[in-house]
């Protein structure tokens, strides 16, 4: 990109004042670099930007049309291109009675119809009246799926277990070498375990191996093949043919659409798992907290709007300062898998190197991202983040309030998260400024190893503030995120809706398995000695009890 905004911001991005430059420069900064909607506040105020930095992206959000884009987004446009289709998951959490018309179809109220189903199937396996083969009430679910069909649900599951008002319990099996499967199996009573069977194709091999093993046990548990498709599979898929052939009951079946991309499906039947744990009245303030936030994204000036913001800043590290690492740090234990989430969201989204017009980019887009429970990775990645060698910018994520149950120990653990929200903060301190931040007792200016005790700060990162963590503020966090990740995307021109490097190597992997299972191909030659190795080594199985 060659326009004028875009020079002035490379420009800028040569001479942008260090962090502690920028604070002592403005004594209201901490205040001013702030912005709040949806019980989420957010602070940037110590990332690497100022008023004009921040001016210069948001003319460059104007000047790529941005929201004319977010326009296309929520209305239904075409917004993937490269698959001819709209990338409408934003109407996958729009309120009954709405209409969008898309296509000459009513779109909500095909979401809400599936809904419906979900709601339905949800009632009956908590009320006990879903059976197994035997007549037996239903204990375990085990969601079959990978990649979106499985981490926003792992990850909402996890985060909202404390709205978990049922004694069914709710696994998740994703890995194809059958791991995950191998060792829930042999804890599961066959006669009470359902499984849900989640692929958008219906054609992944992963979730499809991992099917075909858990059929396989029931199998060997009950004769009655019909019986077991019957009362132990729920299939959800844009294939209901595909689904008919594999054996899923028609009402066992829930559908998706083709402008549901898999990793921002979890607001629909996909979730159907997260509804199960948490009862459908608090997965529908999932769909109500990210609703909100997709109002916010539509309507709220670019200088206050967070997912704008976010997007922008984003671009402003990746592409501008060369930032190539982002890390996700969230300092609440519920918020486990939230990095995991977001990897897949930010790096299967914006990890092209391709412009919308089939021209290569010339300039960084997506970083790695990665991230752990802020706690957990103070005493793990922290050190290369205070001294390494590499920039990193930061997302610091954390509710202000907690533990409010009334139980005689609420004051500990009130005291524990108040810990917790002092590290949170503490952190972001010394990553902003280094030894500045510290009080004279702990720089260790005349310790004979203060050399190796500099921390050189000037790592820019964001706090994010949720007032409590509920289904509803974590349904906002998730569409915060998913918006961010759209932003970015209008300011580097590419598409991030589609994925075709996630099906190449399907592809390859289809070939090398017809060769392990006695085929004949040729490959690199790395490939055919490793294939010679594994074909004469013979694999003897020794139990260690």
């Amino acid at each position: 990109m060659t326009n004028s905004t875009w020079q002035t911001l490379s420009t800028l991005a040569q001479s942008v004042p260090d962090l502690t430059t920028l604070f002592k420069s403005d004594p209201t900064r901490g205040t001013a670099f702030t912005a709040h909607a949806c019980d989420i506040y957010i602070d940037y105020s110590k990332q690497l930007v100022d008023s004009r930095i921040l001016d210069k992206l948001i003319a460059l959000a104007n000047e790529c049309d941005l929201s004319g884009k977010i326009n296309n987004l929520l209305t239904g446009q075409k917004v993937n291109d490269t698959e001819n289709r709209p990338a409408l998951h934003t109407a996958l959490r729009s309120p009954k009675g709405e209409t969008l018309i898309v296509g000459g179809v009513d779109v909500n109220a095909q979401v809400h119809a599936s809904l419906q189903k979900c709601e339905a199937i949800t009632q009956r396996i908590r009320q006990k009246v879903w059976r197994g083969y035997s007549g037996k009430a239903i204990s375990d679910v085990v969601n079959i799926g990978v990649g979106g069909s499985d981490l926003g649900p792992v990850m909402a599951t996890f985060a909202l277990d404390e709205w978990a008002d049922t004694d069914i319990r709710v696994h998740f099996v994703s890995n194809m070498d059958g791991t995950q499967l191998d060792t829930l199996l042999k804890t599961l009573n066959p006669q009470t375990t359902l499984f849900i069977i989640s692929s958008k194709s219906f054609g992944t091999s992963d979730t499809l191996a991992n099917a075909k093993t858990a059929l396989a046990w029931l199998q060997s548990a009950h004769t009655n093949l019909d019986a077991i498709l019957r009362h132990h599979f729920i299939g959800i898929s844009t294939r209901p043919d595909k689904m008919t052939d594999w054996g899923i009951h028609a009402d066992n079946q829930l559908l998706l659409w083709e402008w549901v991309g898999g990793r921002f499906s979890m607001w629909s039947a996909i979730g159907l798992a997260i509804a199960i744990k948490i009862g459908m009245h608090n997965f529908y303030e999932l769909l109500a907290g990210a609703n909100q936030m997709d109002r916010h994204f539509a309507t709220a000036e670019f200088g206050k709007n967070l997912p704008v913001l976010l997007g922008l800043i984003g671009v402003w590290n990746a592409t501008f300062l060369g930032i190539n690492a982002h890390s996700v740090l969230p300092y609440d234990g519920r918020l486990k898998f939230f990095p995991n989430y977001l990897t897949q969201l930010e790096m299967e989204s914006n990890g092209k190197s391709v412009k919308r017009d089939g021209q290569k980019v010339g300039y960084a887009t997506c970083p790695i991202l990665w991230g752990d429970i802020g706690s957990n990775a103070q005493h793990a990645f922290y050190q290369l983040l205070h001294q390494g060698t590499q920039r990193v910018s930061c997302d610091f994520i954390t509710p202000i309030c907690r533990y409010d149950s009334g139980q005689i120990h609420d004051k500990y653990l009130e005291n524990q998260h108040k810990l917790s929200l002092a590290n949170c903060l503490a952190q972001s301190q010394v990553l902003a400024f280094g030894n500045d931040a510290l009080p004279d007792e702990l720089k260790n200016n005349n310790d004979k190893f203060s050399q190796f005790k500099q921390y050189r700060g000037n790592q820019p990162s964001t706090t994010l503030l949720l007032t409590a963590l509920s289904p509803k503020t974590l349904g906002s966090l998730i569409a915060l995120y998913e918006h961010k990740v759209f932003v970015m995307s209008v300011i580097w021109g590419i598409n991030p809706f589609d994925q075709w490097g996630v099906e190449v190597g399907k592809v390859m992997a289809d070939s090398v398995f017809g060769v392990l299972n006695g085929g004949a191909s040729e490959f690199d030659g790395s490939t055919n000695a490793l294939l010679t190795v594994i074909g004469v080594k013979k694999c003897t199985i020794k139990s260690t009890s």
